[in-house]
């Protein structure tokens, strides 16, 4: 263990934090996605950019901080792209995520917070041999989670999803649910499932814990790993996960193959749309016909109005404490269908 590394949220599934390692330098070749790998912090980014550490906590960056990200890519569309494979060894690249997800930026929002810039000085290796996210991955034989789902999906990023995830799961630990949160797709920050969890969720994962730092993956390794996810959720033993699908099913994060491996399973769906337009496109285009629209689409009786109008679902502002009963009535619904099943 190397004192003078700051380890980021996507080396939690490892045990860098307690074997010692060294750092060697790797010709680009030998570069592949889920690679732990030091880098030193030459610009720290601005707009409120923050590391994700280890434990989920936030950290101010500094100029000169060495830090343990991993290989991988992005696809964000309100915020930053980038691809693991466009970084090099003898040039400056990028933070994708304050959660240590690495690459050369390709674009960015002018509205999103800059990424940190950095420098790679080496592979995390033990026995020089590369340390990487797929060593870590959970030894489970058993079977595959086969319980009720609700499933919360976007039309985009910062639609609300997360949000929603939280009132979703406190509203069924009041009915007595043991509930297990999961994010299935998107850029892995530790930040989205630690916010399930402090809402009730007696347990949470995540893509992180099977290997992948974010889903924007070959379709063939996301299912396989999908497959590993579910025999995690299944040693979970809860009574309903709560699902979240992150950015949209539109998007290259692989939301589509999972929602079509969880189909069975889904017992109701929260559609979280930035605007009614938006909920009207991803039900149009992705077939997708949910029992709720939520999310900012919902911020007014305008929108609301106008979203269930397009949509032909019910579009209701749950944040507010006066609609939790159209919630919790679904969910009760949705929950004796359990019972009886």
């Amino acid at each position: 263990m190397k004192r003078d590394l700051i380890l980021t949220s996507l080396t939690r599934i490892s045990n860098l934090d307690t074997r010692p390692f060294r750092v060697e330098p790797l010709g680009h070749s030998a570069w592949e996605m889920g690679d732990y790998i030091a880098l030193r912090i030459r610009h720290r980014g601005h707009g409120g950019v923050r590391l994700e550490l280890m434990n989920g906590r936030m950290m101010e960056p500094l100029s000169g901080l060495k830090v343990v990200g991993v290989l991988g890519d992005r696809h964000a569309t309100l915020e930053v792209t980038g691809k693991w494979k466009e970084a090099r060894p003898d040039q400056p690249f990028h933070l994708l995520t304050g959660a240590g997800l690495a690459g050369k930026m390709t674009s960015y929002s002018p509205f999103s917070p800059y990424p940190m810039e950095v420098e790679y000085l080496g592979h995390i290796t033990r026995q020089s041999r590369k340390v990487t996210m797929h060593q870590f991955l959970p030894d489970l034989e058993g079977e595959a989670y086969s319980g009720p789902i609700i499933l919360i999906v976007g039309t985009s990023m910062s639609a609300g999803k997360t949000t929603v995830s939280r009132i979703v799961i406190h509203e069924l630990v009041k009915m007595g649910r043991k509930v297990l949160g999961v994010k299935m797709t998107g850029a892995g920050r530790y930040r989205d499932i630690l916010t399930m969890a402090d809402a009730g969720a007696e347990a949470i994962c995540d893509f992180v814990d099977v290997g992948l730092p974010s889903t924007a993956v070959h379709p063939e390794l996301f299912l396989d790993r999908m497959d590993l996810l579910l025999k995690v959720m299944h040693a979970k033993a809860a009574d309903v996960a709560v699902v979240e699908i992150g950015a949209s099913p539109m998007e290259p994060y692989c939301g589509d193959l999972a929602m079509h491996r969880i189909r069975d399973q889904i017992r109701a769906t929260f559609l979280c749309a930035s605007d009614p337009y938006a909920a009207l496109g991803v039900q149009t285009a992705f077939g997708l016909k949910p029992d709720l629209v939520a999310g900012p689409a919902t911020n007014t009786i305008a929108g609301a109005e106008l979203a269930a109008r397009l949509c032909g679902v019910p579009a209701i502002n749950i944040i507010l404490p006066e609609h939790l009963h159209h919630l919790d009535q679904l969910l009760i619904t949705r929950c004796n269908h359990f019972d009886a099943a």
